[in-house]
C-alpha cells in the first residue's frame, strides 16, 4: 500500500481560532514577553489547578530553570530514567550536578520506583521522572520514597500535559512541573514549555531567570505606561516564550479537552487491530490514571516478527508513512558512554525498549482514512 502524500509524524492541528490569534497580536504591536503570556500562564495554571505558572522557551529550558531553582551544589546526585529524551538528562549536566540513571519498567516504560531506592546515595538530592508517553508514573510510591530521605522531585511532563494520577494533575505532584509544547505535543506553540511550582518565591526565581535576570514584569519597560528602568538581579538566560507562541498556546489550550479524546479514539483503534499481531502493545491502562495518549509504541521484536526494528521505521517510509523512535536508551549514545562510563546494559529493560521501540502516527489531525491508512501498512509489513 502507498500513500499519495507523505504522513507526516505528529503533524499539529491548527485551526482557523489559532491562525486568528497570531494575527491578533501581530496587530497590537507586541509580538514579545507581554500580555499574552501573562494570560497564557493564567489559564495553564487554572487547567492545571496548580499554585504557579511561568512560560518559558522549551521543557529543556523549563528542567534547567526547576533545577537551578532547587539550588543544588556540584557534585549533588538527581536520578533520572534511562528512558528518556536526552534533554532530561542534559538539563542535569546543565545545572552542574551529576545525574543517576535508573531503569524502567518494562511494561509501563516508567522509572521503577524499586530502582530509584536502589540509586539512593547520601549525594542524592533530588528524583527528575518521565511520565513517558502520557501514562503517569507511580506516584504514591515515587513521593513515599523522596518524603523519606528528603528528597526533591522535578516532573517532567513533556508528554503529560492531560495525564493525572489519582485524580490528581501529573506535575503537581513534586516540586516543579515541566511541560513542553512542541509541535509534536497534544497541543503546541511551535516552540514552548512551562514551569508549574508550589513555591511561589521559586516560581519567582525561574521566570527572572527566564528573562536574562532582569528584575520582575521586565517585559513591560517599554509598554504604553512609559519607560521603566530595569534592574538585574542573577546572571539569567535568554529562556523566555513570546506572545505569537503565546497566542497559539491560549486557543490549542481550550481545544485539549476535544483533542484529548480523538487522540484516545485512535489509539484505541491502534490497539484494537494489532491485538494479534506478534508485538507488545502498550501496557493496559490502570483504573487510577488518566493517560494523556500521547505516544502509541509497539516493541517489534526480530524473532516474533521477522523484521528488525529498523527495517519496519524503513518499510513504513517507503510508504509514506512518518513514525518516530521514542527513543533509544539514555546509555546508547556515545557521550553518555564516554562521559559516565555507562552501558546500554547495566539497565536492560530500557535497552530493549530503545531497541525496539516505534511510534505511530497519533494526533488529533489524523483522519478516519489516515488511520486506516497506517492500520493496513502496519499489516501488510507484518502479515509479510
Amino acid at each position: 500500500m502507498m500513500n499519495n502524500d507523505y504522513l507526516i509524524f505528529g503533524a499539529p492541528f491548527i485551526e482557523q481560532d489559532e491562525i486568528e490569534e497570531v494575527l491578533r497580536t501581530f496587530s497590537s504591536g507586541w509580538i514579545g514577553t507581554g500580555p499574552r503570556v501573562e494570560r497564557f500562564e493564567d489559564d495553564f495554571k487554572l487547567y492545571k489547578k496548580a499554585c504557579t505558572a511561568v512560560a518559558v522557551s522549551s521543557c529543556s529550558a523549563a528542567l534547567h530553570l526547576s533545577l537551578l531553582a532547587s539550588e543544588l551544589k556540584p557534585g549533588d546526585e538527581v536520578i533520572v530514567p534511562a528512558m528518556t529524551f536526552c534533554a532530561t538528562v542534559n538539563a542535569i549536566i546543565h545545572s552542574g550536578v551529576t545525574p543517576v540513571l535508573a531503569d524502567v519498567d518494562p511494561r509501563t516504560m516508567n522509572i521503577d520506583p524499586k530502582n530509584i531506592q536502589d540509586k539512593i546515595t547520601k549525594k542524592t538530592k533530588a528524583i527528575l521522572l518521565v511520565h513517558f508517553a502520557g501514562r503517569p508514573c507511580k506516584m504514591d510510591e515515587i513521593m513515599d520514597i523522596a518524603n523519606q530521605h528528603k528528597l526533591l522531585v522535578i516532573e517532567d511532563c513533556a508528554h503529560a500535559i492531560e495525564s493525572e494520577y489519582k485524580g490528581k494533575h501529573c506535575g503537581t505532584f513534586g516540586d516543579f512541573g515541566c511541560f513542553s509544547f512542541y509541535v509534536t505535543k497534544n497541543i503546541t506553540t511551535g516552540e514552548g514549555g512551562m514551569v508549574v511550582c508550589k513555591d511561589e518565591e521559586k516560581s519567582l526565581n525561574i521566570k527572572t531567570m527566564a528573562l536574562h535576570g532582569l528584575s520582575k514584569d521586565a517585559w513591560s519597560r517599554f509598554s504604553d505606561r512609559g519607560y521603566k528602568h530595569y534592574s538585574l538581579t542573577v546572571a539569567g538566560f535568554k529562556y523566555n516564550m513570546t506572545d505569537i507562541q503565546a497566542a497559539m498556546g491560549i486557543q490549542q489550550l481550550k481545544k485539549i479537552k476535544i483533542f484529548g479524546e480523538r487522540r484516545q479514539e485512535i489509539w484505541n483503534q491502534y490497539n484494537e487491530a494489532f491485538s494479534e499481531l506478534p508485538v507488545t502493545l502498550p501496557a493496559e491502562l490502570d483504573s487510577d490514571i488518566k493517560h494523556a495518549f500521547h505516544l502509541f509504541t509497539l516493541l517489534i521484536d526480530k524473532k516474533r516478527t521477522g523484521i528488525s526494528r529498523d527495517d519496519f521505521l524503513g518499510a513504513m517510509h517507503s510508504r509514506n508513512i512518518g513514525t518516530g523512535v521514542h527513543y533509544l536508551s539514555i546509555p546508547e549514545h556515545p557521550y553518555y558512554q564516554e562521559k559516565f562510563g555507562w552501558q546500554p546494559e547495566d539497565f536492560p529493560s530500557a535497552m530493549k525498549i530503545g531497541r525496539e521501540t516505534v511510534s505511530l502516527p497519533l494526533s488529533a489531525k489524523l483522519t478516519n482514512a489516515n488511520v486506516k491508512s497506517v492500520i493496513q501498512t502496519v499489516h501488510e509489513i507484518l502479515d509479510r
